[in-house]
């Protein structure tokens, strides 16, 4: 999955080439597309491999509160987030010839914040259509839309970081 999301970053790289000042402009909104395609791929495939095992069944009959087996899946996928996000927002950087943004420490907290939105939302919703026929097509159409509020807001203040704002001045 971070291979898929390295590959897409590559393709944004090959595809767009804009000036420099332009590119400031898009890529809050490239890097949350990167990082929203590679989470769904991530939700899909926690939860088909264990239907294609029939892991679930015995999954839930496990001697614990349901609520703990939606922390456990809700967290795992909030965990490779993180670390998919680390692995790809350098690439990112690299690939499309971006300035670091100076304060880091906000890039991680705006990401931390989404991050638990996402996988709050992914993981309910997968759990939801994990026995439906088509749910690899079912999640996305799910998801984007619950999701949107929290990307547009995730963007914009990606973008606000990229531009070094201080915090009180965030759009």
């Amino acid at each position: 999955m971070i291979t898929f999301g390295a590959a897409i970053t590559l393709l944004y790289a090959f595809a767009f080439r804009p000036s420099p000042e332009s590119m400031q402009t898009f890529a809050p909104g490239l890097i949350w597309m990167v990082f929203l395609f590679v989470s769904v791929l991530a939700l899909h495939r926690s939860y088909s491999l264990e239907k294609e095992f029939d892991a679930f069944s015995m999954i839930l009959s496990a001697p614990v509160e349901r609520s703990i087996l939606f922390l456990s899946k809700y967290l795992s996928g909030f965990i490779f987030l993180i670390v998919a996000q680390m692995v790809l927002l350098p690439l990112f950087f690299l690939f499309l010839q971006l300035p670091m943004p100076v304060n880091l420490a906000q890039m991680l907290g705006v990401f931390i914040l989404v991050d638990l939105g996402i996988s709050a939302v992914g993981s309910l919703l997968s759990a939801t259509v994990m026995r439906v026929r088509v749910n690899e097509m079912l999640l996305p159409l799910l998801l984007f839309p619950m999701v949107t509020p929290l990307l547009i807001s995730a963007v914009k203040s990606t973008a606000s970081i990229m531009d070094n704002q201080p915090f009180n001045q965030w759009k």
